[in-house]
């Protein structure tokens, strides 16, 4: 073997953890359906419905979160319980997505990629986390996830920047 060819024999690092295919995130997914490609969060009753009917969902955790923020974007900051919600959405979907990646073997490191799609509501719930932080004027601990995030799958931020995709996750700007 020749050190060409050596790194495609071993594997160097701990292994991508991949949720399985019935995670709840899957059954929220297919409940809320899609809207030009992403998961639809348009209907914000349907996804308090779905995070009623799948509390170990990341997604639906992430997408009430997303929501706040949204909210909180377009009051122009001015309401800071919006963020108060978004961080305890997001931190409720984060918690459901350590639980669940621990079961599926995860042991504290290694990759998460966004490209499996289960995977996309744990990766989405930490990303607001972190906004939601940053909102709070929490700058460590957003800080902190962001190193998270880049850890788990540096190109997660530009893939769900637009809502959390359904099927195949297009390549991250720059990864064509």
């Amino acid at each position: 073997m020749s050190h060409e060819n050596l790194g495609a024999a071993v594997s160097i690092g701990p292994p991508s953890t991949r949720l399985p295919a019935d995670h709840p995130d899957a059954a929220v997914a297919a409940l809320l359906g899609a809207a030009n490609g992403v998961v639809d969060s348009g209907d914000v009753e349907a996804v308090r419905a779905a995070a009623a009917s799948h509390p170990d969902s990341s997604l639906a955790w992430a997408l009430l979160a997303r929501t706040e923020l949204d909210g909180l974007a377009a009051d122009g900051g001015a309401v800071p319980a919006d963020a108060v919600t978004a961080y305890a959405y997001a931190r409720v979907g984060y918690h459901r997505g350590l639980d669940a990646l621990r079961r599926a073997g995860w042991r504290g490191q290694g990759p998460v990629p966004v490209s499996h799609p289960t995977n996309r509501g744990f990766l989405a719930a930490l990303l607001a986390l972190g906004d939601a932080a940053r909102a709070l004027g929490e700058i460590e601990e957003a800080d902190r996830i962001t190193e998270f995030v880049d850890q788990s799958d540096p190109t997660a931020p530009a893939v769900l920047a637009q809502g959390v995709p359904v099927g195949e996750a297009p390549a991250a700007p720059g990864q064509e």
